[in-house]
């Protein structure tokens, strides 16, 4: 089965176990969503993720992260996730018009000229790109 948008695909299934509150979520393995991913634990949106197979049968096993981890009324830390650049409608941000999530409390995922980074980032560095998603 092929997938239109695969970073969409991946963010449902965060989403998704998320609010199933599964501890690990497996997700087909590509280089950008590995970014992602990389990404998410280092904001601290995930707790782990690692790479398992061989070849095209690479799976990306994310453990997620909750507020209470042993309680039954534990939360999800990914409280919102939006997609904002699809595949039909390519969204674009320049550094002095970098997006502010929830007015700063939430951050954007960019792609950019200098590899995946946060909106934080961008702004430091002064570079723009394509926004990938919103995340709160």
């Amino acid at each position: 089965m092929s997938l239109c948008d695969p970073v969409a695909d991946m963010f449902n299934r965060l989403r998704n176990a998320g609010q199933a509150r599964h501890d690990t979520v497996d997700v087909p393995f590509s280089g950008l969503k590995g970014e992602i991913c990389n990404v998410l634990k280092r904001e601290g949106f995930i707790l782990d993720y690692a790479v398992e197979g061989a070849g095209s049968a690479k799976t990306l096993h994310v453990h997620l992260k909750y507020d209470k981890p042993g309680s039954p009324d534990r939360a999800h830390v990914i409280r919102g996730l939006e997609r904002v650049s699809k595949s039909g409608c390519r969204r674009y941000a320049t550094a002095d018009k970098m997006p502010r999530v929830r007015s700063g409390t939430g951050m954007a995922i960019l792609t950019t000229s200098k590899g995946l980074m946060t909106d934080r980032q961008a702004r430091r560095q002064s570079v723009g790109g394509e926004v990938l998603c919103h995340i709160w």
